[in-house]
């Protein structure tokens, strides 16, 4: 079965695009501008799993972050997690630490309700649109560990970077999302 070839502009820009792109997309770099947060851009092709986000990681010069949407058993409790691009997510770690039984990943529809975005474009810059603060942002520890963060600006086909203290000291405050620290261990604990 043939792959669709991944295509990656190996420029690293300096701020938004000089030509309009999509709303949500324009949205995001609006955001950013407002809240002086300086940051670089790399365009590429969709990328909707880390696997294909490794050759931007490259020209950004950090780690892309995963950023999955989560709801409990009954659909009604949302989160967004953000972890390491190189950890593996296990249910069962995250649902003992937020104390909710059986999380999974929530339908696409609800993810295009509450964070504006179709599935494979999942991104903490989504939760401009959770004006009613529905869903519950998640962070593993080690995301805070580095001293760049990058994500996709509501769009799989561009992906951003900028300093992991303007994350939390401009941009969630900004959302008005306080974020739910836990720490997910590196692989598989026996026992």
């Amino acid at each position: 079965m043939p792959t669709e070839e991944f295509l990656l502009d190996r420029t690293r820009y300096e701020g938004r695009p000089s030509q309009p792109r999509s709303a949500g997309e324009d949205s995001c770099y609006d955001l950013l501008e407002r809240l002086s947060i300086p940051f670089f851009r790399v365009d590429h092709s969709p990328a909707g799993t880390i696997a294909l986000c490794h050759a931007a990681e490259a020209v950004l010069g950090t780690d892309i972050c995963k950023n999955l949407f989560l709801c409990n058993r009954q659909g009604t409790e949302f989160y967004l997690l953000l972890l390491r691009g190189d950890k593996s997510f296990k249910t069962k770690y995250l649902s003992r630490q937020l104390g909710v039984s059986r999380l999974s990943f929530a339908d696409g529809a609800d993810m295009e309700r509450l964070l504006g975005v179709q599935p494979g474009n999942a991104t903490v810059l989504g939760l401009k649109n959770d004006v009613d603060r529905v869903v519950r942002l998640v962070i593993d520890r080690s995301v805070l560990e580095t001293e760049r963060f990058a994500c996709h600006p509501c769009v799989n086909t561009s992906t951003v970077s900028f300093l992991t203290a303007d994350l939390i000291g401009k941009l969630l405050p900004a959302l008005g999302h306080t974020p739910t620290m836990v720490d997910l261990p590196e692989e598989e604990e026996d026992g």
